[in-house]
């Protein structure tokens, strides 16, 4: 069993900075992959970084604004986001793939709004 503890997110302004953290209850030396998706009202949840065999991956929409990165020592997988926009608007959620099982974290909102 995994739990995933998100925090870091809330209100900010247009071309306003977040960074999101999820701390695991296991090292994170055991996930294979890891990463954040995030879920609008009405769209389906969506890829937004992921670390899987020490290669990252971004979705388009983030992809030069957005940095996922990881703390071994504190078990904590971090989102840096940058130049936010309202399309960034949604609720994120920390992802963890173990021994083929997926584990999701409760997730945690993110709005950009002036």
């Amino acid at each position: 069993q995994v739990q995933l503890v998100e925090s870091g997110g809330g209100l900010v302004q247009p071309g306003g900075s977040l960074r999101l953290s999820c701390t695991a209850s296991r090292s994170l030396l055991v996930f294979y992959a890891m990463g954040w998706y995030r879920q609008s009202p009405g769209k389906q949840r969506e890829l937004v970084a992921q670390i899987l065999n020490d290669i990252t991956t971004y979705g388009d929409s983030v992809r030069g604004r957005f940095t996922i990165s990881r703390d071994y020592a504190e078990k904590t997988l971090s989102l840096q986001m940058n130049s936010l926009t309202p399309e960034d608007t949604a609720v994120y959620y920390c992802n963890v793939f173990l021994t083929g099982s997926p584990y999701w974290g409760q997730g945690i909102q993110v709005t950009v709004s002036s």
